[in-house]
């Protein structure tokens, strides 16, 4: 790792581009204080992986954690929907808020879509195009060659390409070089520690920056793929969105130190850490939610004839704990009347809070639950 480089600035008719160096090749460990961070996030993420194999229902639960993942990935490009509007339907959100709540709605679809995918497609430029695809469907990039790696050259940073922060490699090179990922990803001469190796991956791609919008969220959600990919993880129920997104300016400043002073070591251990951060608060939010189960499950258990009705509400809650009594109804399957009647017990109990103030067109939400997730 002493002699990594990451690459060189290529003068082109007025602005210099970026060309990355392969990352295909041999490389070597020679630093033990990151080898002692890399076993110890190796440890965090495998009693991560241990502890959701025995959590009951854990599908009700992921799609908690990829909501977070969407909206924390989607605010760090600038997008402000938070969880409870995110969870809300279309017209129940305002107007100006609806184009990011559908970049956040795209997000969710396209991590779902892609470790869905990963039963028949290996982690692959392919499945990489397919995630850009979906997450710019309809929003405000969807004329920006969805699905497609750029044709022309993009920029980071500075009103104009003359003052940007940040100028990625020009079009002509990115076939290339995404393959040179993809033969990474899938090298198995050469041994390179898998955290290490997605650590790499996701560097190299942001710097690659392959197209013309939505790099970063798809960047992010690589990291996820990967790891479900390569059975480091059997559930994706480790997203690093929070935590690059609460370090921002560290996130951004690192990256660039790999490109301009060749400092890999430096981005390795600030993705490691952020592995043994995300993955500790994954396993305390697993916790708090068994607890408040089996808060709840008490606290319904008095019901006594609608028990069975609010085991099905709260059922619905643990994936999408906003509601209103029609969608009560639905899920219990009972009248418009027995739905209030029930909400009212689950408010009695803490358990729903109404939260527009209307006399009309209540929305409820199970908000202890959705406080495990901030």
């Amino acid at each position: 790792m002493k002699k990594f480089h990451s690459g060189r600035y290529v003068q082109q008719e007025q602005y210099k581009s970026f060309q990355p160096n392969p990352i295909n090749r041999a490389w070597m460990l020679d630093n033990m204080e990151l080898i002692q961070l890399l076993g110890r996030a190796d440890r965090e993420l495998g009693r991560l992986d241990m502890y959701s194999e025995y959590i009951p229902n854990i599908d009700l639960f992921i799609s908690m954690h990829v909501l977070k993942e969407a909206t924390q990935s989607s605010k760090i490009e600038g997008t402000k929907t938070n969880m409870e509007e995110a969870l809300l339907e279309k017209e129940d959100v305002a107007p100006d808020k609806r184009d990011d709540w559908e970049e956040v709605q795209n997000y969710v679809a396209a991590m779902n879509e892609a470790i869905a995918k990963l039963q028949a497609l290996p982690f692959s430029a392919r499945l990489i195009r397919e995630a850009h695809n979906t997450l710019l469907q309809g929003v405000r990039g969807k004329h920006k060659q969805p699905g497609e790696f750029r044709h022309s050259q993009n920029w980071i940073g500075g009103a104009t390409i003359n003052d940007a922060v940040f100028v990625p490699p020009v079009h002509t090179s990115i076939d290339e070089l995404m393959g040179d990922i993809e033969q990474f990803v899938h090298n198995d001469t050469q041994y390179f520690p898998e955290l290490l190796k997605i650590a790499l991956v996701h560097y190299q791609f942001e710097t690659i920056h392959p197209f013309l919008d939505g790099n970063g969220r798809v960047g992010r959600l690589l990291i996820t793929l990967y790891l479900v990919s390569k059975g480091i993880l059997k559930q994706p129920v480790l997203y690093l969105s929070d935590f690059f997104e609460r370090n921002r300016m560290h996130y951004y400043d690192n990256l660039m130190r790999v490109r301009e002073k060749n400092d890999l070591l430096q981005w390795f251990k600030f993705f490691l850490v952020g592995i043994v951060e995300t993955a500790q608060n994954s396993i305390t939010t697993f916790d708090n939610i068994l607890k408040l189960q089996k808060e709840v499950e008490a606290q319904i258990r008095t019901l006594a004839s609608r028990t069975a009705n609010a085991q099905k509400v709260v059922r619905y809650l643990y994936q999408k704990p906003i509601i209103d009594a029609a969608k009560v109804g639905e899920v219990a399957e009972i009248s418009a009347a027995s739905a209030y009647k029930l909400i009212a017990d689950l408010e009695q109990f803490g358990i729903l809070k109404e939260i527009t103030g209307g006399k009309r067109g209540k929305i409820y939400a199970f908000a202890a639950y959705l406080q495990l997730f901030k």
